[in-house]
């Protein structure tokens, strides 16, 4: 399953780096995070609740804004 998460507070390639690397963190998730369109896609290799990525994201100091599931033939 995919996930699109769009992250607001991110300024610079550090703030995307650490958005990242907060994601990355958790089990089950392999993100990558685009500055410019300010959104993170995120591969789940298990279940986690969009509370955990709000979660994860605001320890870091981001403010997550939505999150969809990707679906179709690019999803």
């Amino acid at each position: 399953m995919k996930k699109l998460i769009t992250i607001e507070g991110m300024h610079c390639e550090h703030c995307q780096a650490k958005a990242e690397k907060a994601l990355n963190s958790m089990e089950g998730v392999q993100a990558k995070v685009n500055l410019k369109k300010k959104q993170a896609t995120v591969t789940l290799s298990k279940d986690i609740s969009d509370q955990e990525f709000e979660k994860v994201l605001q320890e870091a100091g981001y403010e997550v804004s939505s999150i969809t599931e990707k679906k179709g033939l690019f999803g």
